[in-house]
């Protein structure tokens, strides 16, 4: 099943309530270093901090993390660390001049943030609502029969939001969603790219794709030439994914891979769930979850196609660029619920499947015809061009510099 929803969330932000009126009070006599960054992300050591972190190493500058696991992965990087949820975790954020995040301010020590300059990441274009603009974001869970309670949700969550300083936009596109979503003003959100995704925009592509092949084959076992398939479904807020194959699916796919001499990869969302495995187990059919590697976006150089539902990796694929397929049994049922920055069509075209048997012929088709294969890598591509102004490789960079022009004393190394 599941492992978190936003109702579940809300509650535990709720009860917390007393820890953050003191956090509060102790960063207002708390005086921060100028020169101080602390950095976090929810999933590990990965995604654009990281980014950020390698774009302009920092001499006073510390990752903190949630688990042993993070923590040895810092270690093999050179990367300091402290404990996020220790006293240490809380007085260095409270200390930094300079906060750095991707999913939420709990990616560091969130009683500690008031008076940083943060800077808020995020870990990937919106193409389903987020923030501010999805009823989900507020759901008061199991105390929403008190008056009132949806309501200071949504208060607390846009006077918290109001604390990034700087969150920096893909393009002009989705500048407008941030802005939307995360009720920030326009100065608030540059454009200038996502720091995340620099590592899809090589110098050398074949180059990079024999490395993230040679990283891939490291944590999945020998692919041996084959083709590979990522499965990658988004999050239901606590609901399993209706769209994991049945008995009858696994063999239709199975056939199909064997046919194509591919692999299928499944990664199925941190937050999420469902069991993603046939049985009895088949090498064809491998995991690829964020308990086998945090960040998945390196690896996409190293993949063929890609098969999604509602998942930002839609936008990054065409940076590739990857053919991309959709699955999306319950399309109708998540606008409603969720709802989607456009129109869905304009993302997935007028083909998305709404099962495994619909979307199996696309698939082989995709692994064994190069011409349908050209055609959906081209229609990835523009895609991707639509929503990424910026595929230099210079995003984190950027980021960086923007940081510094506007906290000079955040730029100021010990001698």
């Amino acid at each position: 099943m599941a492992s978190f929803s936003f109702g579940a969330g809300n509650v535990g932000k709720l009860l917390r309530i007393p820890l953050y009126l003191a956090g509060r009070i102790a960063t207002a006599l708390i005086p921060r270093s100028r020169g101080d960054w602390v950095f976090g992300c929810a999933v590990g050591i990965a995604d654009g901090a990281l980014a950020v972190w390698q774009a302009a190493p920092r001499a006073r500058a510390v990752w903190l993390v949630s688990t042993p696991q993070q923590a040895e992965d810092a270690r093999r990087r050179g990367i300091p660390t402290a404990p996020r949820d220790s006293l240490r975790g809380f007085w260095l954020t409270a200390r930094a001049r300079v906060v750095v995040v991707t999913h939420g301010l709990g990616d560091v020590s969130r009683y500690g943030v008031h008076g940083a300059y943060i800077v808020q990441l995020w870990h990937g274009i919106p193409l389903k609502r987020i923030g501010l603009d999805s009823p989900v974001t507020t759901d008061p869970g199991r105390l929403g029969r008190i008056p009132g309670v949806r309501a200071l949700l949504t208060a607390a969550y846009r006077r918290a939001q109001r604390q990034i300083a700087l969150l920096p936009a893909a393009s002009h596109l989705v500048r407008g969603r941030l802005e939307s979503a995360f009720g920030l003003p326009d100065d608030r959100v540059p454009v200038l790219g996502e720091p995340r995704v620099d590592v899809l925009s090589p110098d050398d592509r074949d180059a990079a794709r024999a490395g993230a092949r040679e990283r891939l084959e490291h944590l999945v076992g020998p692919l041996t030439g084959a083709r590979v398939v990522l499965y990658a479904p988004t999050w239901r807020d606590g609901a399993p994914d209706p769209a994991i194959p049945g008995p009858a699916d696994w063999a239709a796919l199975i056939a199909v891979l064997e046919r194509a001499d591919a692999v299928l990869l499944v990664r199925s969302h941190p937050l999420g769930g469902g069991a993603y495995a046939p049985e009895p187990a088949h090498d064809r059919v491998r995991s690829l979850s964020s308990a086998v590697v945090a960040d998945v976006t390196p690896l996409l150089p190293a993949l063929d196609v890609l098969v999604t539902d509602y998942s930002s990796l839609a936008y990054d694929a065409g940076l590739v660029p990857l053919g991309t397929l959709f699955l999306a049994p319950d399309v109708t049922l998540y606008a409603l619920t969720r709802g989607f920055y456009g129109a869905y069509s304009a993302v997935a075209g007028d083909d998305p499947a709404a099962s495994w048997r619909e979307l199996i012929p696309s698939l082989e088709s995709v692994l064994t015809d190069p011409v349908e294969a050209q055609r959906r890598r081209d229609r990835a591509a523009a895609l991707s061009a639509r929503v990424h102004a910026w595929r230099d490789g210079g995003n984190a960079r950027r980021v960086h510099d923007a940081i510094v022009a506007a906290v000079p004393a955040a730029g100021k190394e010990p001698a």
